[in-house]
């Protein structure tokens, strides 16, 4: 989000001068910057459609914001007027009396409407409006483990029907047995990367799978990782930094699905990374589907390094994204979640494999990030 050619400054931060004093001014540069993109849009700003798109997506994030500021300052202005009321020693006692318990009502008020603009003001990420790709892949545990992995694929599929996202499966190497080794989906939707990135990391499960007949809970694993799914303007990719393989695809068991060169394996020479896709038919859809998450996978890569460089910042926020990190246990005899980064724990797993509950867990994992980063202000 820009504020008059920059981005909008966190809540609080001091640029010299009195903080206060400061900090009101840059509340008036967000409200003359919204009122400023209010007359392009109505000015004729459609006239291209891109920049449109652009001002109107800036308008509608900043409006809530110039909404709280404006509440905010409404209410401190009402505060202001019952002291003034309370102090003028001409005021009746019975109106003074009503004017004290409204102002008690106010000052309890006013440090749930700073916060949230506090919130409203942190600094953004810039891929959290971005749709995203979801990539699950079977650890430990064999067959138990891609069974697992499938859990998931089909618990965030249920998540984003709920919330009205697209989902669509990429890729998916199946065990045969209702499991996968791996998988990969496309989520498609205004800010999903920002509500599902901290489901980045290991997921354990602790179950008697169905061919234990001696009653054993067995631990197994998967990894999921969450990428901002990217668009060419993101990440341009140079053909000649393409090595790109055609195959026959394969099924279970190895054994050939279709007669045609039609999967495609292409690696990206400069970084090494390898992505195959044989689900479709037609090679160009399976390139075009490679490419995709070629794409999301180095624009991650991107912008892990330029995290790396804000090494103190990014500890500070919830869980480091490692994807080696165990990040959270679903525990099916107990039907209890746990999430291991914020303590938290709900006995409500069926709920949260169909999707129903995993927003609590979402939920709270916005919320601990952002008091992590209100508290690393300085």
């Amino acid at each position: 989000m820009s504020c008059c050619g920059g981005k909008i400054p966190a809540y609080g931060a001091r640029t010299g001068g009195d903080r206060n004093v400061s900090l009101e001014k840059r509340l008036d540069q967000i409200i003359v910057h919204h009122n400023r993109l209010s007359e392009q849009l109505s000015e004729g700003a459609g006239a291209d459609p891109e920049q449109f798109v652009r001002l109107s997506k800036d308008y509608a994030e900043l409006s809530p914001v110039v909404a709280c500021i404006e509440e905010l300052r409404a209410v401190r202005q009402e505060a202001g007027n019952l002291d003034a009321l309370i102090s003028d020693q001409d005021s009746d006692p019975e109106i003074v009396a009503m004017a004290a318990d409204e102002l008690q009502q106010i000052h309890a008020r006013l440090p749930e409407l700073e916060q949230r603009l506090r919130i409203m003001l942190l600094p953004k990420d810039a891929a959290d409006r971005k749709s995203a790709i979801l990539e699950i892949r079977a650890g430990t545990g064999g067959d138990e483990a891609a069974l697992f992995a499938a859990d998931l694929l089909r618990m965030y599929q249920r998540y984003a029907e709920r919330r009205g996202w697209t989902f669509n499966i990429l890729h998916g190497s199946d065990t045969g047995l209702g499991g996968f080794k791996e998988a990969a989906a496309e989520i498609v939707g205004e800010g999903v990367f920002a509500r599902i990135k901290f489901e980045s990391g290991v997921h354990r499960v602790q179950r008697v799978p169905d061919t234990e007949s001696g009653g054993r809970i067995h631990t197994s694993a998967a990894t999921v990782a969450v990428l901002p799914e990217a668009e060419e303007v993101d990440v341009e990719i140079n053909e000649s930094d393409l090595r790109i393989d055609t195959f026959r695809a394969q099924g279970a068991g190895g054994q050939h699905v279709n007669t045609t060169d039609s999967a495609v394996r292409i690696t990206h020479i400069p970084t090494g990374i390898v992505v195959s896709q044989q689900d479709e038919k037609s090679q160009h859809k399976n390139r075009s589907k490679a490419l995709k998450i070629l794409r999301a996978r180095l624009y991650d890569a991107q912008r892990t390094a330029m995290e790396a460089e804000r090494a103190a910042e990014r500890r500070s926020q919830v869980g480091s994204g490692d994807r080696s990190e165990r990040i959270r246990t679903y525990n099916f005899p107990q039907s209890r979640v746990s999430d291991h980064r914020i303590n938290l724990t709900l006995h409500k797993l069926n709920s949260v494999l169909e999707g129903e509950a995993l927003d609590e867990i979402i939920d709270a994992l916005i919320a601990e990030d952002q008091a992590r980063r209100l508290a690393a202000e300085p």
